[in-house]
């Protein structure tokens, strides 16, 4: 990598194989541009898959999808012009090529029949962040104080609730199982790749990549505030040791990328709007609403009462439909935005409150807290001191209302009480070991 290069980019990535799974299905690569040239041409590749199928189906299939889409995407990159729709084209082709292979591969064998995978890609090039998916395995964006999912979930759940069959908080709704997924790479010929992007990046703008061994664990909610309160690398450790002290069914990968500056060249952002627009119109109607009540005043005392009348029901008018705006503008913003139907191109499909809180506060110590007590049940040998010690300072700041600083010190227990019980299930291993 030339010295004088700086990528402009701060990253984590673990994979684990959970608390049930005895091997790692999950497969995932990170390939920075090592120049300014190798950036203009390709940018920078984060890849997630999530695999599936018996014996080593699902690995095979997840590590064929990785080396794919790498080996595809940079090879062609070096042949293409500098142009964003180029880059997204080769992107999905790349992912759409992994599909062939891995099917391919699968019908060769009988034992890797209708193996599969999940596949998330995202490039970051000098034109912003573009996309291409199949399957559940998700893409994040926090920016600032909002979480935004980049990524359409090929899920059942999902795609019931986008065609408008279920409700999602209905209880057919929240009898689907979250974990059938409807899309993904290798159990036939063709798939269909969904491409989002370009986004354009700013500094500061913090990309997760993810399992669903992580996102079915840990709320979006979670998600966003542990990104923005911890540097990459904590995030990352603190994210998959939360899925694993709730039980850690499936394993769990994440790559956490933060964009500490983009090289010379790179798209800007368009600047944020600098006011509510809903909130100036709504402005407009109780102005209204008393200049019309203001004539009617003038129109009575004129002797002009068929206008008066006219002017009482503008104002009354104005005045009702000031009150409908103003209360729909203090209505809380709905997680499911509009362009939430499949299909790509249309992201971001839910926005999330990225916020620190007190609740936030006490849910990360509730599952320490639980973990704690079914300890104590079975006699686990395990120091809860740094955990208690960490306990404390977040109350401490919670009452001070130093949320952020309360979730790091939560984030510091949660990361302790995962050590304790890795030192647990190795000193139960050893004693079953001397017993055999």
């Amino acid at each position: 990598m030339s010295e004088a290069w700086n990528h402009g980019i701060s990253f984590a990535d673990i994979s684990d194989v959970g608390m049930r799974r005895s091997n790692n299905q999950d497969s995932h690569a990170v390939v920075l541009a090592d120049s300014p040239e190798r950036f203009g041409l390709c940018g920078h590749l984060f890849v997630v898959a999530d695999g599936m199928g018996a014996h080593a189906a699902g690995e095979l299939a997840s590590r064929m999808a990785i080396d794919r889409i790498t080996s595809t995407y940079f090879r062609g990159g070096s042949q293409l012009p500098s142009d964003e729709f180029a880059a997204i084209d080769l992107l999905r082709a790349s992912v759409d090529q992994a599909n062939e292979e891995i099917h391919r591969r699968g019908q060769e064998n009988p034992e890797f029949h209708n193996m599969g995978t999940t596949a998330s890609a995202m490039a970051i090039i000098p034109d912003g962040a573009i996309i291409a998916h199949v399957g559940d395995s998700r893409v994040y964006r926090l920016r600032g104080d909002m979480l935004d999912q980049l990524t359409f979930d090929h899920s059942l759940v999902w795609e019931m609730e986008a065609s408008g069959q279920v409700h999602p908080n209905s209880a057919l709704g929240q009898s689907i199982p979250k974990n059938v997924i409807t899309r993904s790479l290798g159990p036939n010929p063709n798939v269909q790749v969904d491409s989002e992007g370009p986004f354009p990046v700013a500094p500061g703008d913090t990309f997760l990549l993810c399992s669903d061994g992580l996102s079915g664990q840990v709320d979006d909610e979670e998600i966003g505030a542990i990104l923005s309160c911890l540097p990459v690398d904590e995030a990352a450790r603190v994210l998959v040791d939360l899925a694993n002290l709730r039980g850690g069914p499936d394993n769990s990968t994440v790559i956490i990328a933060r964009v500490d500056r983009m090289p010379d060249g790179s798209a800007t952002p368009p600047a944020r709007p600098a006011a509510d627009t809903q909130r100036v119109v709504s402005g407009l109607f109780p102005s209204a609403a008393v200049a019309c009540l203001l004539g009617a005043g003038v129109l009575a005392f004129a002797g002009m009462y068929q206008s008066m009348v006219i002017a009482i029901l503008l104002g009354l008018s104005a005045a009702i439909t000031s009150i409908v705006q103003m209360q729909l503008s203090a209505k809380p913003a709905n997680n499911r935005l509009r362009n939430d139907h499949p299909g790509g191109g249309r992201a971001p499909y839910r926005r999330y409150n990225a916020k620190p809180s007190d609740s936030l506060n006490e849910k990360l110590r509730t599952t320490v807290d639980e973990l704690r007590r079914a300890a104590d049940e079975k006699c686990w040998e395990m120091d809860w001191r740094e955990v208690e010690k960490h306990q404390r300072t977040a109350e401490q700041a919670v009452s001070n209302g130093q949320f952020a600083e309360a979730v790091r010190h939560q984030a510091e227990a949660i990361i302790a009480t995962m050590q304790q019980l890795r030192e647990q299930h190795d000193r139960a291993a050893g004693e079953t070991a001397i017993d055999n």
